[in-house]
């Protein structure tokens, strides 16, 4: 089958060779199976329609005059023709011989497909003679309800029923014909070519109503959702578990033309669905996920039409409990507005925010935080108690590492472990060991405990940063060190030290707290991930291959000896050797590394050695080392550095308000706060959201000087919870930004 993708973004008809009898005959002239002598009926796999035949024909029997005129081949090239001509006395044999045209005569066994399925898939300017011809044949024979719920039975296909072609063909009059004589609108089309991440597919919801949805045809979408005969159901899911709003967050791919088609589909089944039940909320059906379609839109990173949603606003009173944002005045170029915070903030299980604050998977999550009523919501949580909580951490932390460097300054020195003595000092510098071993193991928890929730990836780290991963190497090296102290080994130290340092340096950690210093710290991590680490794999190859060069160039023969015989005499005692001392050379390989590394760091000490089998060459490659490393390499990574400062400014900023975001969810679930009056968290209140007011263009909605007031519903109609949960007031308000 070959899928041609219109203009529109919509999929064009498929594509299907049309040969006719004649070719089909000289074809089957010129095939090979007399000279094999295959007699056998094997069937071979099938794409979802064609015009050739797969299927040998079979011996005639007593009945070969009634074969040769209505066999499976001559319905369905009629089928595929239009020709209605062609399938004159098909009902009379039908009903001489008992058959059906969902009898196996006249399916396709390997696929299931039927002559009704072959007419709609060959669809000229929208039209098929053959389709109304075969359903009153149908009719007729009492068969009109299997053939047309009839479906193909292939694993890709599985599923699909002439009302999803009919609809795929983009022809509502057949969509029409089709439902009036009662085709299934709940059908599914479960194949694998519908399935999400299935490769070469097309992924719609499998039912048709989201089939009509997906492919932007609001007539047939309308027909089916409120006509007179069988209407569709909106609530219905599909296999994973999405209704038609989850699959049109699914196929949005946040350019303009498809965020506007989307939108406006949305809009309009979501209207649909009000007027004709309005106890029905579409939007609070979670798929196999647990994901509501805000929810899905927002794990998928699908930012044009998460905007839309939680900016979504209708006029009327009988549509506003739809509405996820109130205009409640507006005054010149500064208007204030409400929004519905349900699935929003975090006193919900998988709220949105948690899931684009967590969702590394997520590839524009710093822009959608920028999005109100999202970023406000941020502001107001740091604001109110997530900074203070911030500042708690940071100064534990101070406290902490003040204790962790003393203990490892004034450790004890000898063969581990030590008894602890009676003096003050002993004691104290114990108690500074347990205590440091003790939030080592806090921050392990505290590591795996993100790395379940989030798992690092290396693209994750461009946005989440590698703090997490320093504070856990950090508390598994001290936790290491702590193991080799208890067995009696001495080289703990050297992880201690190394444990020391991260420490010093998870510092910067905090350094989120603060916009200026914080987005310094994102550039740096910026740069670590990006120009410095290209650098050094460009770095390392030079360092190894000129290092290895100059190695091979060496000679390794040692000098002649002397023969003094008072050599013997200068050791200090019998049999015992003399002591020698010998300078490391260029022919040792982890020393030549280390000394042209120097070069490139200016700290390089030209040393000249008699070993060299050719000095020119040693030279040249001395030379050209500093040449490509000292100059080239490393001023081409100060100006990639400077480059990279400029371009990602205003992403770091982006990056610096995930990263803060990221921040306040943490402390908040760290500490075990409750609401002023004994209120425990989580607890919903059904209150006016906060207003979120801005300075933004919009259309006039009263007369110049007048306020345009507008309250939001009843609480009992449409609830709204306050903007800022957990440990805040209820009732704020957000400042005018003046």
């Amino acid at each position: 089958m070959i899928t041609i993708k219109m203009s529109d973004g919509q999929p064009a008809d498929t594509a299907e060779p049309n040969t006719s009898p004649e070719e089909q005959e000289e074809a089957g002239g010129n095939s090979l199976d007399w000279l094999l002598k295959t007699n056998s009926s094997e069937r071979i796999p099938a794409p979802m329609d064609t015009n050739v035949s797969i299927t040998r024909q079979s011996t005639p029997g007593i009945d070969s005059f009634y074969n040769k005129a209505f066999s499976r081949e001559k319905v369905f090239e009629a089928a595929s023709t239009g020709n209605t001509c062609q399938l004159d006395g098909l009902l009379d044999y039908l009903r001489v011989h008992d058959k059906k045209l969902t009898s196996p005569e006249f399916t396709d066994e390997t696929n299931g497909k039927t002559a009704l399925l072959k007419a709609l898939l060959n669809l000229k300017d929208g039209r098929n003679d053959t389709v109304e011809l075969l359903l009153d044949i149908a009719e007729k024979t009492s068969d009109l309800e299997n053939l047309i719920n009839a479906s193909y039975k292939d694993p890709c296909y599985n599923g699909q029923t002439a009302l999803h072609i009919a609809i795929e063909r983009r022809s509502f009059d057949h969509v029409t014909l089709l439902v009036q004589k009662g085709a299934d609108v709940q059908a599914k089309a479960n194949g694998k070519f519908f399935q999400r991440h299935a490769g070469l597919g097309f992924y719609f919801g499998e039912l048709p109503l989201s089939l009509a949805a997906c492919t932007n045809q609001p007539s047939t979408v309308s027909f089916l959702m409120e006509n007179s005969c069988r209407r569709a159901d909106s609530t219905d899911r599909d296999s994973q578990g999405n209704t038609v709003l989850h699959a049109l967050g699914v196929i949005a791919d946040n350019t303009t033309e498809n965020t506007e088609m989307i939108a406006k589909m949305y809009d309009q089944i979501l209207t649909q669905q009000n007027k004709l039940e309005k106890k029905v909320q579409l939007e609070t059906i979670e798929n196999n996920q647990g994901l509501t379609p805000l929810k899905l839109a927002a794990k998928l990173g699908k930012i044009g039409l998460f905007r839309h949603l939680l900016q979504r606003e209708f006029e009327g009173e009988e549509m506003r409990p739809l509405s996820r944002k109130f205009t409640e005045w507006v005054y010149g170029p500064v208007h204030s507005s409400l929004y519905d915070m349900s699935s929003i903030d975090t006193n919900e299980h998988n709220s949105v925010l948690e899931l684009i604050v967590f969702g590394s998977e997520i590839p524009n999550r710093p822009e959608m935080l920028q999005i109100e009523p999202l970023r406000s919501l941020l502001e107001d949580k740091w604001d109110r108690f997530a900074s203070k909580l911030f500042l708690i951490n940071f100064l534990a932390y101070l406290v902490y590492l003040t204790i962790f460097t003393t203990v490892a300054v004034y450790r004890k020195e000898g063969q581990p472990p030590f008894p602890v003595g009676a003096d003050l000092l002993d004691i104290l510098r114990s108690v500074g060991e347990i205590l440091s071993v003790l939030g080592a193991g806090w921050f392990f928890y505290k590591s795996i405990t993100i790395f379940k929730r989030n798992p690092p990836t290396f693209k994750a780290l461009y946005t989440d940063g590698f703090c997490d991963i320093l504070f856990f190497l950090q508390a598994a090296l001290l936790l290491l060190c702590l193991a080799l102290y208890l067995s009696g080994r001495r080289e703990y130290v050297g992880l201690l030290v190394l444990s020391l340092a991260l420490a010093w340096i998870n510092v910067l950690y905090y350094s989120r707290g603060s916009k200026q210093m914080g987005m310094y710290s994102v550039m740096i991590q910026r740069m670590i991930l990006g120009d410095l680490l290209h650098f050094l794999c460009v770095y390392s190859v030079m360092l190894f291959g000129f290092s290895a060069a100059i190695v091979a160039l060496m000679d390794d023969s040692p000098p002649a000896h002397k023969n003094d015989p008072n050599t013997a005499a200068l050791g200090r005692g019998f049999g015992v050797e003399p002591f020698k001392c010998e300078k490391p050379s260029y022919n040792d390989i982890s020393f030549t590394t280390l000394e042209l590394f120097k070069f490139t760091i200016g700290m390089g000490d030209l040393e000249f050695t008699d070993h060299v089998q050719y000095k020119e060459v040693f030279y040249m490659l001395l030379i050209l080392y500093i040449i490509l490393t000292y100059i080239l390499l490393l001023n081409m990574l100060i100006a990639l550095m400077g480059n990279t400062v400029e371009r990602i400014s205003e992403e770091s900023e982006n990056i610096w308000n995930l990263q803060g975001g990221r921040n306040e969810l943490e402390t908040v679930e760290d500490r075990c706060w409750s609401y002023p009056g004994g209120r425990p968290w989580g607890q919903d209140d059904e209150a006016t959201a906060p207003r979120a007011d801005s300075w933004e263009p919009v259309e006039p909605q009263s007369a110049p000087g007048e306020a345009a007031w507008q309250t939001a519903p009843p609480a009992a109609e449409h609830h709204l919870q306050i903007l800022s949960t957990r440990a805040t007031i209820l009732n704020t308000h957000i400042s005018m930004y003046f």
